[in-house]
């Protein structure tokens, strides 16, 4: 836990300091729900990375597949005669 302050900077004065903050700002009763929120969005974002690098993971691993044989030109229609447009004489 200690490693994660480090890295804002904060020693256990300034942590205390904050959580009081944080209590008499938002009171006893919202810290338990933010604290739930942020714990789920926690758990929704190791999803989403583990999700992410397992599909890069099979991608790499992934047998590529033989190209299939290019499919024949398609054959023409055969040309009918278009209608000629009538332009109206002025």
């Amino acid at each position: 836990m200690n490693n994660m302050f480090a890295l804002l900077g904060m020693g256990g004065g300034e942590i205390i300091f904050v959580f009081a903050a944080a209590l008499i700002l938002f009171g006893a009763n919202k810290i338990p729900q933010f604290a739930k929120g942020l714990g789920q969005a926690i758990k929704e974002f190791k999803k989403a990375s583990s999700d992410v690098s397992n599909e890069i993971h099979n991608a790499m691993h992934e047998e590529p597949t033989p190209p299939s044989s290019l499919p024949a030109k398609p054959q023409a229609a055969p040309e009918t005669a278009a209608p000629v447009a009538t332009v109206p004489k002025s």
